[in-house]
C-alpha cells in the first residue's frame, strides 16, 4: 500500500490546493442541524430554469438510456444563430469551467506563462499550475480607484511577453463584481501580440446592464486571437446540468476539440441549453429580478456600517471591516450560506448572491445580528 501518493503526482499537480466550492445546503443542514436555510454563496439564478428549458429536460429523459450527441448538432446551431457566426467557431464544454481548463491544457506548457488579475476567479490559477506553466499575477486597480480591485488591464499589458500564451480577463469578474469598458478592453485585446490568447470570460454577461461594459463576442471575427466563454449556469438557471461553451476562430475550436472529452455535455444539458436560448421572457423575468433585488440589498446594506463594491453581476462583494470567516459562520448558525473569500486574498470580505425578495430580506436581518448591530 502506498504510503505517500502524493509524491507520485506530477510536481504541478503536488502543489496545488483544490478548489472549494460554496457550501450546499444539505452540508450545512446536516452541520448545524437547521431547517429552512438558504444559499446566497454560488451566485446561481433564483428562478432556476425557465418553463421551455424545464420541458425539455422532462421530454428528453427517456433517451437517458442513450449517448448524448457529442458534437452537439442542435445546440451550437441554436448559439450560431444567436451570436451570428458559424458552428466551426463553437466549442461546447461541461460549464464554462471546463473550457478554461481545455484552453489550458491546449495552449500552456511549462516552458511559457499565462497572464491574469490579482482577484481573478479562482480557476485561472488552478488550471494554469495544473500544467506547469508559470502564472503571472498583476496588481489589481487599490482600493482608493473608482473600481476598486478591478483589472488593471495596462498592468496586466506589461506583464505580456513573447513566452504569453493566455492571458485570462473576466468581464465582469468573479468575486469582484468589477468590469471593464468596451473601449478599454477592445485596446487591450489589440495591443497583444498574435502569439497570446486573449480569453474572455463572460459568465455574468447577462446580468451586465451597463451600456459601457463589453461583449466581446461580437470582436470574435476581428481578433483571431480571441476566445469568449460564456455559460448557462447563471442568468439561464442550469447550473445543475453544466454546460457553457466558448466562442473563437475556427482554428482555435479545432485546437480545443482535440484535447475536449467525448460526451463532455450531456443529453440533458444540451437539450435545456437549446430550449433556454429560445426563452428571451425568462431571461428578462431574471433581470427584473436581479436589479430589484440588487436594490434592496444594497439599500439595507447601507444601514449596516460595510463597504460595498460596485458590480456588474448577480452578487456583491461586501467588506465586514472584521474577519469574514467569523461573520460567515455566524450567518451558517442562522441557516444563510453566503462565501467568504480570504481564498482570494480578501479576509474581512463576503461574498452574497442576490436572492428572491424573501432571501434578501432574511439575509440582511441575518448579516445584522451577525456584525453585532
Amino acid at each position: 500500500m502506498l504510503n505517500n501518493v502524493l509524491e507520485l503526482a506530477a510536481p504541478a499537480v503536488r502543489q496545488l490546493a483544490p478548489y472549494v466550492p460554496g457550501k450546499p445546503l444539505s452540508e450545512l443542514e446536516r452541520e448545524y442541524g437547521i431547517r429552512d436555510s438558504i444559499k446566497l454563496a454560488s451566485n446561481e439564478n433564483p428562478l432556476g430554469p425557465g418553463t421551455k428549458a424545464r420541458v425539455a429536460i422532462a421530454n428528453a429523459v427517456n433517451d437517458l438510456g442513450l449517448y448524448p450527441d457529442g458534437n452537439g448538432f442542435e445546440l451550437k446551431q441554436a448559439l450560431a444563430k444567436h451570436h451570428a457566426c458559424s458552428t466551426d467557431r463553437i466549442t461546447l464544454g461541461n460549464g464554462s469551467n471546463d473550457l478554461l481548463v481545455l484552453l489550458s491544457e491546449a495552449f500552456l506548457t511549462p516552458e511559457v506563462d499565462a497572464v491574469y488579475s490579482q482577484y481573478c476567479f479562482a480557476i485561472y490559477p488552478i488550471a494554469v499550475q495544473a500544467t506547469g506553466a508559470v502564472g503571472r499575477v498583476a496588481a489589481a486597480f487599490p482600493e482608493s480607484h473608482q473600481m476598486s480591485l478591478g483589472h488593471d488591464l495596462d498592468a496586466m499589458r506589461k506583464l505580456v511577453t513573447d513566452k504569453t500564451r493566455l492571458v485570462f480577463v473576466a468581464n465582469p469578474n468573479n468575486p469582484t463584481g468589477t468590469w471593464v469598458d468596451a473601449v478599454a478592453l477592445k485596446r487591450f485585446i489589440a495591443s497583444l501580440p498574435s502569439t497570446t490568447m486573449v480569453v474572455v470570460d463572460e459568465a455574468y454577461i447577462e446580468y451586465a446592464v451597463n451600456d459601457a461594459s463589453a461583449d466581446a463576442s461580437r470582436w470574435i471575427d476581428e481578433f483571431p486571437n480571441l476566445v469568449v466563454t460564456r455559460t448557462f449556469s447563471k442568468a439561464y438557471g442550469l447550473a445543475g446540468l453544466r454546460v457553457g461553451y466558448a466562442l473563437s476562430s475556427a482554428e482555435v475550436a479545432n485546437v480545443l476539440n482535440r484535447v475536449r472529452q467525448p460526451f463532455n455535455v450531456n443529453s440533458l444539458a444540451l437539450v435545456a441549453a437549446t430550449a433556454a436560448l429560445d426563452d428571451e421572457e425568462h431571461l428578462q423575468r431574471t433581470a427584473e429580478l436581479n436589479s430589484k433585488g440588487m436594490q434592496q440589498v444594497l439599500t439595507g446594506l447601507k444601514e449596516l456600517n460595510v463597504r460595498v463594491y460596485p458590480s456588474a453581476c448577480n452578487f456583491v462583494l461586501v467588506d465586514c471591516k472584521r474577519p469574514g470567516a467569523e461573520v460567515n459562520e455566524a450567518l451558517l448558525r442562522q441557516g444563510v450560506i453566503v462565501r467568504p473569500v480570504g481564498g482570494y486574498g480578501l479576509p474581512t470580505h463576503i461574498r452574497i448572491t442576490i436572492g428572491t425578495e424573501q432571501e434578501n430580506a432574511r439575509m440582511l436581518v441575518a448579516l445584522e445580528k451577525a456584525l453585532g448591530k
